[in-house]
């Protein structure tokens, strides 16, 4: 069985929910290839913790050498730490590595990986839409890593125009044995998206905090937090200052927009309110409702069309589609041997 060596940088809830969904692989009577994984997290404390709990094989405690004669490369760091992540690797990347990039915007990680990458490393966007199982307890830490985290999910692909289709055929078998379908979309198409899904609801969970936390009573209020406060604010405790800043800053025009949509939102609730107009009110809750309802019925089975969901391919007959044996892989040891 062939042997796939694998760097995972960053082991939150992500990095280390792909470090267990490949072990779970390796286990497995499907698999074609044994990964072995080095974890590496710029918290070292994090990363003795994955060794643990079997998120990974082996730590390391530089940027280096986790990278070192790696043929794949998770990078699933938050936004802040990517540029000089990829500034450090750059030189550490060997040629046929491909990275798969994990942060939440993809048209920055194009550009620094064409600014810095050595020719024949190649980059592919990777968005977990995840098992909806878990789409409503919000936390991104290690502790609550899964091995079916990507399970029954889809994970968007955004490669660059001229990426390598060997690499992204690679990519999408790697989504695959992560347990999720594969969708595709351009990197300036994926950063709209992620302004809505990512950045609004945490600019809306800083603005909810700051309201509060500048009432005259705080001092007593906030000894009744309970999960409803938990869930909306939770960004603050998940994300440093830094990420959230360089989140709403990446994109701070679009941000900006969309926040005024919520204020007007915000404003017809309140004149609903203030009028004590109940009929409208209830009639905007049961419409809200009816929406909601739906897209989370839809969000939960993955039929988005109104069709079933076709079931994919059993793993013994698709997963990585011997591509590890084929020409990327000899590109990749063409690379390591140093022939041309």
């Amino acid at each position: 069985m062939q042997t796939i060596n694998v760097a995972i940088i960053g082991l939150k809830r992500i990095g280390g929910s792909v470090g267990l969904a490949l072990q779970k692989y390796n286990k497995s009577k499907e698999a074609r290839q044994r990964f072995v994984i080095t974890g590496y997290d710029p918290d070292e404390r994090e990363a003795q913790k994955a060794r643990t709990n079997g998120a990974v094989d082996n730590t390391s405690r530089s940027l280096a050498a986790a990278l070192r004669d790696k043929e794949l490369v998770v990078m699933a760091l938050s936004f802040h730490e990517v540029e000089a992540a990829y500034q450090l690797a750059a030189q550490d990347l060997r040629k046929g590595t491909v990275v798969l990039d994990f942060s939440p915007y993809k048209q920055p990680s194009v550009d620094w990986a064409e600014k810095l990458f050595p020719k024949e490393t190649f980059l592919v966007g990777m968005t977990p839409i995840v098992n909806a199982r878990y789409l409503f307890d919000g936390l991104d830490t290690l502790e609550h890593a899964v091995d079916d985290y990507f399970s029954g999910g889809t994970i968007l692909l955004s490669p660059n125009a001229g990426c390598d289709k060997d690499a992204v055929q690679l990519a999408s078998d790697f989504a695959q044995i992560l347990g999720a379908s594969v969708r595709f979309t351009d990197p300036v198409e994926h950063d709209s998206w992620a302004v809505l899904m990512e950045a609004l609801p945490a600019a809306i969970s800083l603005a909810v905090f700051n309201t509060i936390r500048h009432q005259e009573h705080w001092d007593d209020v906030r000894r009744v937090g309970n999960p409803a406060f938990g869930q909306l604010t939770h960004h603050l405790l998940e994300m440093h200052p830094d990420a959230l800043r360089d989140l709403l800053l990446r994109d701070r025009e679009r941000v900006a927009r969309q926040l005024d949509g919520v204020i007007d939102a915000l404003t017809t609730l309140r004149t609903l309110l203030l009028e004590n107009d109940r009929d409208a009110l209830e009639a905007l809750l049961i419409d809200t409702n009816d929406d909601y309802l739906q897209w989370l019925g839809q969000r939960r089975s993955g039929d988005w069309d109104g069709r079933k969901t076709v079931e994919r391919e059993s793993n013994s007959t698709t997963l990585m589609n011997g591509l590890f044996g084929s020409a990327l892989t000899k590109r990749l040891k063409r690379g390591q041997s140093g022939d041309d």
